[in-house]
C-alpha cells in the first residue's frame, strides 16, 4: 500500500511538474515584434530633389510641395472659359505603386466644377501623366504602395 501511494504521489508530482522544465532549445531567442502598423510609412514617396533631406517630416513636405508644383505647372498650361466665378477643392487620389510609377484612382469634385470645367478631368489625367518616376515610399526597408490625397484650390474669375 505504501508503495501505492509513493508512486501516485511521484506520478502527480511528475505531470503536474511538466509545465516548469523546458524542453525547448529556442527558450533564450527574443520575442519578435508582430505588430505592424499600416496605417503610416517608414519613410514617404520621394522626389529626386527631395532624397537629400534627412528628417521625415521635411521629405513629407518636399514630396507634398513638389507634386503640387508639378500638377499646377500642367493646369496653368491650359486655358479655361467660365461663365461665372469658380472658388472650389478639387481632390485627387493617387496610388504610387511599388514601382514608382503614380496611378490617378478618383477625382472628387463638386458638381460647379463638373458642368463648368467640364475638360478638367482630362487635364488632371494628363498632368499625372507626366509626372516622372518617383521613390516609393518604404516600409521596414521594403517598397510599399501609398495612397496621397491631393487637394487642388480652384480660383477662376
Amino acid at each position: 500500500m505504501f508503495l501505492r501511494v509513493l508512486t501516485f504521489l511521484f506520478l502527480m508530482i511528475f505531470f503536474t511538474s511538466c509545465d516548469y522544465f523546458s524542453f525547448s532549445k529556442n527558450k533564450n531567442l527574443p520575442v519578435l515584434d508582430t505588430i505592424v502598423d499600416f496605417s503610416s510609412v517608414d519613410t514617404f514617396p520621394s522626389f529626386k530633389n527631395c532624397d537629400s533631406l534627412i528628417t521625415k517630416q521635411k521629405k513629407a513636405d518636399c514630396f507634398r510641395t513638389t507634386i503640387h508644383l508639378k500638377i499646377g505647372e500642367e493646369i496653368q498650361k491650359h486655358q479655361f472659359t467660365l461663365k461665372e466665378s469658380i472658388s472650389e477643392t478639387v481632390y485627387v487620389d493617387l496610388i504610387i505603386n511599388t514601382d514608382g510609377k503614380i496611378e490617378l484612382q478618383q477625382i472628387t469634385s463638386n458638381e460647379k466644377i463638373k458642368k463648368n470645367l467640364p475638360s478638367l478631368d482630362s487635364v488632371l489625367q494628363n498632368s499625372i501623366a507626366k509626372i516622372p518616376a518617383i521613390f516609393p515610399a518604404i516600409k521596414r526597408g521594403i517598397p510599399v504602395k501609398s495612397k496621397y490625397q491631393l487637394p487642388i484650390k480652384i480660383e477662376l474669375e
